[in-house]
């Protein structure tokens, strides 16, 4: 009993120098947000501090099928499934590491029979001696208890690392599904952009046929040549083709769309809608802490935890190793009576493990655990750098393209208001055909440049809401 309380003394030691823990405690790396951005007025800094939920941000569009579409993603796409099947695994390892803070116990039994041979003499004759085997049966019963003592705090440090990968696991996963959202935006406005411009351009055929009629007309009449009715035919004959090269950029539009959703490409049809969706409209002033919740910089940060606690980790190979170990039960040759008190044993005592040379092998390890952790701080600070760029880029061609469409739309009016004049002054026989045919091409050019700028307004409002983090609150703009 006296070597029994001994050990549990020492154990118990034990678990007090446990608190014991090896490797620097996480901070996170400098990485001071801007003030102010260039690209906009009344950009304002805002501590560091845990935002409300961003919410629906594509709800900014009004647009009702393209709500259905993103909730169809969430449910469907297979690149999201896949990245949080491998969250749950990161969850699944770190509940395998924390167990290791806890004691092991295991059962066993075994029923052996073992052979040894012997030499036997018979009693009747003085033959040389005849080789025989000594069978041995052997019943065993028993309950084992081992405990490796966290005594430096590698388990813990281990724990730690686990945690900010699961942690990082899980940004991983909302910063595909924030990409794979923005892309599903993008792709439904460029195919919205393409109804639109399908549009346009049947309006336009439907006038150039008429317009061709005339002419034939005209021609017929003696009034024009041969070569008008050509050009025409001509300017028809080409805005057919540019129609047929919409239609079939559409359809390219629907495949990707379909992939995103999970769907299968053959058979998948959006029907075509009238107008764009709604353009949101940029808040007076955006707190720089948005960026804080960019998944992608989040997941970096995550990271950077983990490779801080590998360090501690790398630590504790200098220092020995504890464990308390256990084991008792019965064994016997016979199954009845195994029970009994004289076929009892058990065993307990702690073991002490302390490795005197390496070669070097853990001082290489403590050096790689800290050049790990150089580069996750790198790689962390460049996310953070990249991420204002995005910021920067977007907001450029956000406010560049508000006044690039205002000026188009000047030019659009301008230009349909002189094609309506030319086709009077040919009906009047004032001008050729050339002319005409002119002034149709610049109407539908300006016409079309117009819808495209619009359509790259809404694409770099997406851009900017994703360069975000997912959009802006509601809140920021009160």
């Amino acid at each position: 009993m006296l070597k029994v309380s001994r050990v549990f003394l020492m154990a118990g030691a034990m678990l007090f120098v446990s608190g014991c823990l090896l490797g620097p405690n996480y901070q996170r790396p400098e990485q001071p947000l801007p003030e102010q951005f260039t690209e906009i007025e009344g950009w304002k800094h805002a501590e560091p501090a845990e935002l409300a939920d961003k919410g629906q941000w594509w709800q900014l569009y009004q647009d009702e099928l393209l709500t259905d579409m993103l909730h169809t993603l969430d449910a469907s796409n297979q690149n999201l499934a896949a990245a949080e099947a491998a969250w749950r695994e990161a969850q699944a390892a770190l509940g395998s590491t924390r167990s290791e803070l806890y004691p092991q116990l295991s059962a066993q039994g075994s029923s052996t029979r073992s052979a040894q041979g012997r030499d036997e003499i018979t009693k009747s004759s003085t033959r040389s001696a005849q080789g025989r085997d000594e069978i041995t049966k052997n019943k065993n019963v028993q309950l084992g208890l081992s405990w490796q003592l966290d005594l430096w705090g590698q388990v813990r440090r281990q724990v730690e690392a686990g945690q900010a990968r699961a942690d990082a696991s899980a940004a991983d996963w909302a910063a595909l599904r924030l990409s794979l959202q923005a892309q599903l935006v993008q792709n439904y406005i460029q195919l919205r952009t393409l109804d639109e411009q399908i549009r346009i351009v049947q309006r336009n055929l439907d006038a150039y046929a008429r317009v061709l009629k005339i002419t034939e007309n005209r021609y017929q009449s003696g009034m024009v040549t041969k070569a008008d009715t050509s050009q025409a035919l001509t300017q028809l004959r080409s805005t057919e083709a540019q129609l047929l090269d919409l239609n079939s950029q559409r359809r390219r539009l629907q495949h990707s769309i379909a992939l995103l959703l999970g769907q299968p490409a053959t058979g998948f049809q959006l029907s075509a809608q009238a107008g764009l969706p709604a353009m949101p409209v940029l808040p007076e002033n955006i707190p720089s802490s948005l960026l804080e919740r960019r998944p992608d910089i989040a997941a970096a940060e995550r990271r950077v935890m983990a490779a801080n606690a590998e360090i501690g980790v790398a630590k504790t190979a200098y220092f020995p190793s504890f464990s308390l170990n256990a084991s008792g039960g019965y064994r016997s040759e016979q199954w009845s009576g195994l029970l009994n008190t004289p076929n009892r044993f058990w065993s307990i005592g702690p073991q002490f493990d302390l490795r005197l040379f390496d070669a070097g092998a853990r001082r290489a390890r403590s050096q790689q655990a800290l050049a790990s952790y150089d580069q996750q701080v790198a790689k962390y600070r460049q996310t953070t750098l990249e991420a204002i760029v995005e910021v920067e880029d977007a907001l450029v061609q956000l406010l560049s393209l508000q006044d690039e469409y205002r000026v188009q739309a000047q030019a659009s009016a301008a230009a349909q208001e002189a094609l309506q004049l030319i086709e009077n002054q040919y009906q009047a026989g004032m001008v050729d055909f050339l002319a005409v045919s002119s002034a149709q091409t610049t109407a539908l050019n300006a016409e079309r440049t117009l819808l495209d700028l619009q359509a790259r307004q809404l694409t770099a409002s997406v851009q900017l809401m994703s360069a975000l983090g997912g959009g802006w609150h509601q809140e920021i703009t009160e």
